[in-house]
Protein backbone atom coordinates (compact mmCIF):
# COMPACT_ATOMS: atom_id res chain seq x y z
CA UNK A 1 0.00 0.00 0.00
CA UNK A 2 2.78 2.41 0.95
CA UNK A 3 4.21 1.91 -2.50
CA UNK A 4 1.04 2.81 -4.50
CA UNK A 5 0.31 5.46 -2.52
CA UNK A 6 3.54 6.95 -3.35
CA UNK A 7 2.86 6.66 -6.84
CA UNK A 8 -0.51 7.60 -6.85
CA UNK A 9 0.62 11.09 -5.48
CA UNK A 10 4.30 11.68 -7.37
CA UNK A 11 2.87 10.49 -10.66
CA UNK A 12 -0.07 12.78 -11.30
CA UNK A 13 2.28 15.62 -10.04
CA UNK A 14 4.79 14.51 -12.27
CA UNK A 15 2.46 13.85 -15.36
CA UNK A 16 0.89 17.64 -14.93
CA UNK A 17 4.42 19.41 -14.91
CA UNK A 18 5.75 17.10 -18.00
CA UNK A 19 2.59 17.53 -19.98
CA UNK A 20 2.59 20.99 -19.47
CA UNK A 21 5.39 21.89 -21.48
CA UNK A 22 3.73 20.72 -24.83
CA UNK A 23 0.27 21.88 -23.48
CA UNK A 24 1.11 25.49 -23.12
CA UNK A 25 2.27 26.70 -26.38
CA UNK A 26 -0.39 24.66 -28.52
CA UNK A 27 -3.07 26.77 -26.02
CA UNK A 28 -1.45 29.89 -26.77
CA UNK A 29 -1.19 29.39 -30.04
CA UNK A 30 -4.68 28.13 -30.91
CA UNK A 31 -6.17 30.59 -28.12
CA UNK A 32 -4.28 33.87 -29.10
CA UNK A 33 -2.53 32.76 -32.45
CA UNK A 34 0.97 34.59 -30.21
CA UNK A 35 3.76 31.73 -30.56
CA UNK A 36 5.90 33.84 -28.75
CA UNK A 37 3.19 34.13 -25.86
CA UNK A 38 3.60 30.80 -25.46
CA UNK A 39 7.11 30.32 -25.32
CA UNK A 40 7.07 32.97 -22.32
CA UNK A 41 4.03 31.08 -20.56
CA UNK A 42 6.33 27.68 -20.32
CA UNK A 43 9.35 29.86 -19.60
CA UNK A 44 6.92 31.54 -16.54
CA UNK A 45 6.44 28.04 -15.37
CA UNK A 46 9.59 26.79 -15.36
CA UNK A 47 12.23 29.29 -14.44
CA UNK A 48 11.25 29.90 -11.13
CA UNK A 49 11.73 26.57 -10.35
CA UNK A 50 15.41 26.48 -10.65
CA UNK A 51 15.41 29.44 -8.44
CA UNK A 52 12.70 28.59 -5.68
CA UNK A 53 14.20 25.03 -5.32
CA UNK A 54 17.19 26.08 -1.96
CA UNK A 55 14.33 27.75 -0.22
CA UNK A 56 12.28 24.42 -1.13
CA UNK A 57 14.29 22.26 0.34
CA UNK A 58 14.58 24.55 3.62
CA UNK A 59 11.63 24.62 4.23
CA UNK A 60 10.92 20.43 3.61
CA UNK A 61 14.59 19.94 5.59
CA UNK A 62 12.62 22.80 8.35
CA UNK A 63 8.70 21.90 8.72
CA UNK A 64 7.03 19.95 11.13
CA UNK A 65 4.43 19.21 8.38
CA UNK A 66 5.91 18.23 5.23
CA UNK A 67 2.80 16.71 3.42
CA UNK A 68 0.98 20.06 4.22
CA UNK A 69 3.81 21.53 1.69
CA UNK A 70 3.33 19.03 -0.56
CA UNK A 71 -0.81 19.19 -0.75
CA UNK A 72 -0.67 23.42 -1.14
CA UNK A 73 2.10 22.67 -3.92
CA UNK A 74 0.14 20.47 -6.27
CA UNK A 75 -3.04 22.63 -5.32
CA UNK A 76 -1.36 25.90 -6.73
CA UNK A 77 -0.02 23.78 -9.90
CA UNK A 78 -3.65 22.42 -10.33
CA UNK A 79 -5.29 26.00 -9.62
CA UNK A 80 -2.45 27.58 -12.53
CA UNK A 81 -3.00 25.15 -14.96
CA UNK A 82 -7.16 25.48 -14.40
CA UNK A 83 -6.71 29.38 -14.55
CA UNK A 84 -4.10 28.67 -17.60
CA UNK A 85 -7.12 26.29 -19.61
CA UNK A 86 -9.09 29.86 -19.56
CA UNK A 87 -6.47 31.63 -21.61
CA UNK A 88 -8.39 34.20 -22.89
CA UNK A 89 -11.23 34.15 -20.43
CA UNK A 90 -8.89 34.79 -17.41
CA UNK A 91 -6.52 37.71 -17.61
CA UNK A 92 -3.22 37.20 -19.07
CA UNK A 93 -1.61 38.75 -16.05
CA UNK A 94 -3.15 36.30 -13.13
CA UNK A 95 -2.09 33.55 -15.79
CA UNK A 96 1.00 34.55 -15.16
CA UNK A 97 0.97 35.13 -11.55
CA UNK A 98 -0.35 31.65 -11.58
CA UNK A 99 1.99 29.77 -13.57
CA UNK A 100 5.10 31.71 -11.86
CA UNK A 101 3.91 30.79 -8.03
CA UNK A 102 3.46 26.94 -10.02
CA UNK A 103 7.12 27.17 -10.95
CA UNK A 104 8.19 27.84 -7.53
CA UNK A 105 5.91 24.62 -6.40
CA UNK A 106 7.81 22.57 -8.62
CA UNK A 107 10.56 21.21 -6.42
CA UNK A 108 8.17 19.89 -3.94
CA UNK A 109 7.07 17.26 -6.45
CA UNK A 110 10.33 17.35 -8.90
CA UNK A 111 13.17 16.99 -6.23
CA UNK A 112 11.57 17.38 -2.75
CA UNK A 113 9.00 14.45 -2.19
CA UNK A 114 12.23 11.99 -3.68
CA UNK A 115 14.08 12.82 -0.03
CA UNK A 116 10.92 11.28 1.30
CA UNK A 117 10.56 8.52 -0.81
CA UNK A 118 12.36 6.04 1.70
CA UNK A 119 9.93 7.50 4.62
CA UNK A 120 7.14 5.35 2.44
CA UNK A 121 9.14 2.13 1.26
CA UNK A 122 11.84 1.46 3.86
CA UNK A 123 14.01 -0.46 1.18
CA UNK A 124 16.26 2.46 -0.44
CA UNK A 125 17.42 0.30 -3.48
CA UNK A 126 13.39 -0.34 -4.32
CA UNK A 127 12.41 2.78 -3.07
CA UNK A 128 14.48 5.02 -5.69
CA UNK A 129 13.74 2.23 -8.26
CA UNK A 130 10.00 3.20 -7.76
CA UNK A 131 10.88 6.92 -7.86
CA UNK A 132 12.84 6.69 -11.27
CA UNK A 133 9.79 4.64 -12.21
CA UNK A 134 7.88 7.68 -11.60
CA UNK A 135 9.40 10.17 -13.06
CA UNK A 136 9.78 8.25 -15.81
CA UNK A 137 5.99 7.78 -16.18
CA UNK A 138 5.02 11.11 -15.43
CA UNK A 139 7.81 12.10 -18.42
CA UNK A 140 6.05 9.98 -21.23
CA UNK A 141 2.26 9.79 -19.49
CA UNK A 142 2.38 13.73 -19.77
CA UNK A 143 2.60 14.67 -23.18
CA UNK A 144 0.77 11.55 -23.96
CA UNK A 145 -2.36 12.68 -21.91
CA UNK A 146 -1.70 15.88 -23.72
CA UNK A 147 -2.17 14.47 -27.44
CA UNK A 148 -4.90 12.01 -26.32
CA UNK A 149 -6.95 15.21 -24.46
CA UNK A 150 -6.43 17.00 -28.18
CA UNK A 151 -8.02 14.82 -30.05
CA UNK A 152 -11.51 16.24 -28.63
CA UNK A 153 -10.17 19.47 -30.63
CA UNK A 154 -10.63 21.49 -28.01
CA UNK A 155 -7.18 23.28 -26.69
CA UNK A 156 -8.67 23.72 -23.21
CA UNK A 157 -9.46 20.17 -22.44
CA UNK A 158 -5.66 18.87 -22.53
CA UNK A 159 -4.99 22.12 -19.77
CA UNK A 160 -7.83 20.80 -18.19
CA UNK A 161 -6.98 17.52 -17.53
CA UNK A 162 -3.57 18.10 -16.18
CA UNK A 163 -5.15 20.52 -13.35
CA UNK A 164 -7.35 17.40 -12.86
CA UNK A 165 -3.91 15.51 -12.71
CA UNK A 166 -1.91 18.27 -10.08
CA UNK A 167 -5.57 17.94 -7.89
CA UNK A 168 -5.13 14.47 -7.50
CA UNK A 169 -2.04 14.06 -7.01
CA UNK A 170 -2.35 16.36 -4.29
CA UNK A 171 -5.48 14.85 -2.92
CA UNK A 172 -3.52 11.53 -2.84
CA UNK A 173 -0.84 12.68 -0.05
CA UNK A 174 -3.53 12.02 2.77
CA UNK A 175 -2.45 8.45 1.77
CA UNK A 176 1.37 9.19 2.88
CA UNK A 177 3.21 9.36 5.52
CA UNK A 178 6.46 12.06 5.19
CA UNK A 179 8.34 12.16 8.92
CA UNK A 180 9.38 15.74 9.62
CA UNK A 181 13.19 15.74 9.98
CA UNK A 182 15.07 16.61 12.65
CA UNK A 183 14.63 19.87 14.52
CA UNK A 184 16.05 22.64 12.71
CA UNK A 185 19.00 24.45 14.85
CA UNK A 186 19.63 27.23 12.71
CA UNK A 187 18.09 30.44 10.52
CA UNK A 188 16.36 29.36 7.19
CA UNK A 189 19.54 31.15 5.56
CA UNK A 190 22.31 29.05 7.46
CA UNK A 191 20.11 26.22 6.50
CA UNK A 192 20.27 26.81 2.82
CA UNK A 193 24.44 27.76 3.20
CA UNK A 194 24.42 23.93 4.84
CA UNK A 195 22.79 22.47 2.07
CA UNK A 196 24.70 24.72 -0.44
CA UNK A 197 28.40 23.34 1.48
CA UNK A 198 27.12 19.93 1.61
CA UNK A 199 26.40 19.80 -2.44
CA UNK A 200 29.83 21.66 -3.03
CA UNK A 201 32.42 20.18 -0.01
CA UNK A 202 31.34 16.58 0.37
CA UNK A 203 33.11 14.60 -2.57
CA UNK A 204 31.05 11.62 -3.10
CA UNK A 205 27.86 14.24 -2.92
CA UNK A 206 29.69 16.50 -5.48
CA UNK A 207 30.97 14.00 -7.99
CA UNK A 208 27.24 12.47 -7.86
CA UNK A 209 25.49 15.88 -8.79
CA UNK A 210 28.43 17.17 -11.09
CA UNK A 211 27.90 13.81 -13.08
CA UNK A 212 23.86 13.26 -12.97
CA UNK A 213 23.88 17.06 -13.96
CA UNK A 214 26.61 16.77 -16.89
CA UNK A 215 24.35 14.14 -18.56
CA UNK A 216 21.67 16.04 -18.85
CA UNK A 217 22.96 18.02 -21.72
CA UNK A 218 22.86 15.19 -23.36
CA UNK A 219 19.00 14.51 -22.34
CA UNK A 220 18.43 18.35 -23.85
CA UNK A 221 20.27 18.17 -26.50
CA UNK A 222 18.76 14.65 -28.14
CA UNK A 223 15.44 16.03 -29.28
CA UNK A 224 17.32 18.61 -31.32
CA UNK A 225 19.86 16.10 -32.67
CA UNK A 226 16.81 14.14 -33.45
CA UNK A 227 15.51 16.94 -35.46
CA UNK A 228 18.90 17.25 -37.76
CA UNK A 229 18.93 13.45 -37.81
CA UNK A 230 15.67 13.55 -38.90
CA UNK A 231 16.04 16.41 -41.87
CA UNK A 232 19.43 15.06 -42.78
CA UNK A 233 18.37 11.20 -43.87
CA UNK A 234 14.90 12.23 -44.78
CA UNK A 235 14.40 15.18 -45.67
CA UNK A 236 11.78 15.76 -43.62
CA UNK A 237 11.57 16.41 -39.33
CA UNK A 238 8.81 13.94 -39.31
CA UNK A 239 10.68 11.06 -38.33
CA UNK A 240 12.28 13.07 -34.91
CA UNK A 241 8.90 12.33 -32.69
CA UNK A 242 9.60 8.68 -33.84
CA UNK A 243 13.36 8.99 -32.34
CA UNK A 244 12.85 10.76 -29.31
CA UNK A 245 9.56 8.54 -28.86
CA UNK A 246 11.76 5.72 -28.92
CA UNK A 247 14.07 7.24 -26.01
CA UNK A 248 11.41 7.82 -23.69
CA UNK A 249 9.94 4.33 -24.18
CA UNK A 250 12.88 2.56 -23.73
CA UNK A 251 13.37 4.28 -20.54
CA UNK A 252 9.72 3.48 -19.19
CA UNK A 253 10.52 -0.14 -20.03
CA UNK A 254 14.07 0.02 -17.93
CA UNK A 255 12.04 1.55 -15.06
CA UNK A 256 9.60 -0.66 -14.94
CA UNK A 257 12.20 -4.12 -14.74
CA UNK A 258 13.68 -1.74 -12.08
CA UNK A 259 11.17 -1.56 -9.99
CA UNK A 260 10.42 -5.12 -10.46
CA UNK A 261 14.10 -6.23 -9.46
CA UNK A 262 16.03 -3.47 -8.52
CA UNK A 263 19.77 -3.70 -9.13
CA UNK A 264 21.01 -4.39 -5.96
CA UNK A 265 24.18 -7.14 -6.71
CA UNK A 266 26.20 -4.03 -7.53
CA UNK A 267 27.25 -0.68 -5.80
CA UNK A 268 25.17 1.96 -6.44
CA UNK A 269 28.51 4.43 -7.61
CA UNK A 270 28.94 1.73 -10.72
CA UNK A 271 25.43 1.40 -11.26
CA UNK A 272 25.22 5.46 -11.64
CA UNK A 273 28.26 5.70 -13.78
CA UNK A 274 27.83 2.64 -15.94
CA UNK A 275 24.22 3.63 -16.85
CA UNK A 276 25.03 6.31 -18.08
CA UNK A 277 28.05 5.38 -19.81
CA UNK A 278 26.00 2.60 -21.70
CA UNK A 279 23.52 5.20 -22.98
CA UNK A 280 26.10 7.37 -24.37
CA UNK A 281 27.58 4.04 -26.31
CA UNK A 282 23.90 2.90 -27.62
CA UNK A 283 23.29 7.20 -28.23
CA UNK A 284 26.67 6.96 -30.66
CA UNK A 285 25.60 3.51 -32.37
CA UNK A 286 23.06 6.11 -34.33
CA UNK A 287 26.04 7.95 -35.43
CA UNK A 288 25.67 5.22 -38.54
CA UNK A 289 23.48 5.73 -40.84
CA UNK A 290 21.29 2.31 -41.25
CA UNK A 291 18.37 3.47 -41.80
CA UNK A 292 15.60 4.71 -39.43
CA UNK A 293 14.97 1.80 -37.80
CA UNK A 294 18.65 1.41 -36.71
CA UNK A 295 18.22 5.11 -35.34
CA UNK A 296 15.31 4.29 -33.76
CA UNK A 297 16.30 0.97 -32.20
CA UNK A 298 19.80 2.33 -31.15
CA UNK A 299 18.07 5.47 -28.91
CA UNK A 300 15.41 3.22 -27.59
CA UNK A 301 18.52 0.74 -26.22
CA UNK A 302 19.88 3.93 -24.85
CA UNK A 303 16.99 4.57 -23.08
CA UNK A 304 16.91 1.32 -21.21
CA UNK A 305 20.11 2.31 -19.21
CA UNK A 306 18.82 5.69 -17.86
CA UNK A 307 16.05 4.23 -15.34
CA UNK A 308 18.80 2.16 -13.24
CA UNK A 309 20.76 4.71 -13.18
CA UNK A 310 18.61 7.92 -12.01
CA UNK A 311 18.05 5.03 -9.71
CA UNK A 312 21.29 4.76 -8.12
CA UNK A 313 21.57 8.79 -8.86
CA UNK A 314 18.93 9.39 -5.99
CA UNK A 315 20.18 6.79 -4.01
CA UNK A 316 23.31 7.80 -3.59
CA UNK A 317 21.88 11.59 -2.93
CA UNK A 318 20.22 10.04 0.02
CA UNK A 319 23.00 8.26 1.61
CA UNK A 320 25.14 11.32 1.21
CA UNK A 321 23.28 13.91 2.89
CA UNK A 322 22.33 14.21 6.16
CA UNK A 323 18.23 14.73 7.16
CA UNK A 324 19.07 18.28 7.77
CA UNK A 325 19.77 19.35 4.56
CA UNK A 326 18.38 16.21 2.36
CA UNK A 327 15.55 17.92 0.88
CA UNK A 328 18.02 20.96 -0.35
CA UNK A 329 20.02 18.57 -1.90
CA UNK A 330 17.43 16.88 -3.51
CA UNK A 331 15.30 19.60 -5.04
CA UNK A 332 18.73 21.55 -5.97
CA UNK A 333 19.95 18.56 -7.80
CA UNK A 334 16.56 18.81 -9.56
CA UNK A 335 16.91 21.87 -10.41
CA UNK A 336 20.54 21.86 -11.33
CA UNK A 337 19.53 18.52 -14.01
CA UNK A 338 16.27 20.66 -15.41
CA UNK A 339 18.53 23.77 -16.12
CA UNK A 340 21.26 21.50 -17.77
CA UNK A 341 18.62 19.97 -20.06
CA UNK A 342 17.44 23.52 -20.69
CA UNK A 343 21.48 24.46 -21.87
CA UNK A 344 21.88 21.31 -23.48
CA UNK A 345 18.66 21.73 -25.48
CA UNK A 346 20.20 25.51 -26.57
CA UNK A 347 23.97 24.30 -27.02
CA UNK A 348 22.51 21.56 -29.67
CA UNK A 349 20.53 24.32 -30.94
CA UNK A 350 23.43 26.80 -32.17
CA UNK A 351 25.31 23.56 -33.12
CA UNK A 352 22.48 22.66 -35.13
CA UNK A 353 24.21 23.71 -38.32
CA UNK A 354 27.01 20.71 -37.88
CA UNK A 355 26.34 17.35 -39.63
CA UNK A 356 23.95 15.33 -37.80
CA UNK A 357 25.53 12.58 -37.01
CA UNK A 358 28.41 14.69 -35.41
CA UNK A 359 25.73 16.11 -33.53
CA UNK A 360 24.28 12.97 -32.04
CA UNK A 361 27.86 11.60 -31.48
CA UNK A 362 27.99 14.65 -29.30
CA UNK A 363 24.94 13.94 -27.50
CA UNK A 364 26.53 10.49 -27.14
CA UNK A 365 29.93 11.78 -26.00
CA UNK A 366 28.19 13.90 -23.23
CA UNK A 367 26.68 10.75 -21.76
CA UNK A 368 29.61 8.70 -21.30
CA UNK A 369 31.54 11.08 -19.81
CA UNK A 370 29.13 12.16 -17.71
CA UNK A 371 29.67 8.55 -16.46
CA UNK A 372 33.30 8.54 -16.63
CA UNK A 373 32.81 10.93 -14.01
CA UNK A 374 31.48 8.63 -11.26
CA UNK A 375 35.20 7.47 -11.47
CA UNK A 376 36.14 9.90 -9.05
CA UNK A 377 33.60 8.82 -6.61
CA UNK A 378 35.85 7.89 -3.20
CA UNK A 379 35.99 4.38 -3.08
CA UNK A 380 34.94 2.65 -0.01
CA UNK A 381 32.50 5.78 1.10
CA UNK A 382 29.81 4.71 3.63
CA UNK A 383 26.46 6.37 3.42
CA UNK A 384 25.88 9.16 6.00
CA UNK A 385 23.93 7.41 9.10
CA UNK A 386 20.08 8.81 9.54
CA UNK A 387 18.81 8.21 13.12
CA UNK A 388 16.69 5.40 14.02
CA UNK A 389 13.62 5.79 13.18
CA UNK A 390 11.72 5.86 16.77
CA UNK A 391 14.15 8.78 17.48
CA UNK A 392 12.69 11.05 14.90
CA UNK A 393 10.34 13.51 16.05
CA UNK A 394 6.77 12.75 15.47
CA UNK A 395 7.98 9.12 14.22
CA UNK A 396 4.62 7.24 13.93
CA UNK A 397 4.92 3.37 14.45
CA UNK A 398 6.66 1.78 11.22
CA UNK A 399 4.20 -0.44 9.36
CA UNK A 400 4.98 -4.06 8.86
Amino acid sequence: MAVLGYLASSIPLRLASSGSTVAIPILAVQQTHDVALGGALVAASLAPSVLAAPLVGAILDRTRRPRRWMIAGGVVTALAFAATALLGVVPLALVLVLLVLAGAATPFAQGGLSSFVTEEIPDERRAYAYDALSYNVGSVGGPALVALAGLAHTSRLPMACLAAAALAGAAAFAATRLRPRPAAEHSVARTILAGTRQLVRHRPLAVVTASGTLSQLGAGGLPIAAVALSVQRASTPDDAATIVTAFAIGGLAGALVEAARPMTRFPAPLVMGAGFAATGIATLLAVLDLGLAWTVAAIGVSGLFTASSAAAMLLLRKQQSPPSVRSQVFTVGAGLRATAAAVGAGIAGVLAGLDASVLIGLVGAVWVVSGLLMLAFPRGTAPLDDPPLDARPDAPPVAS
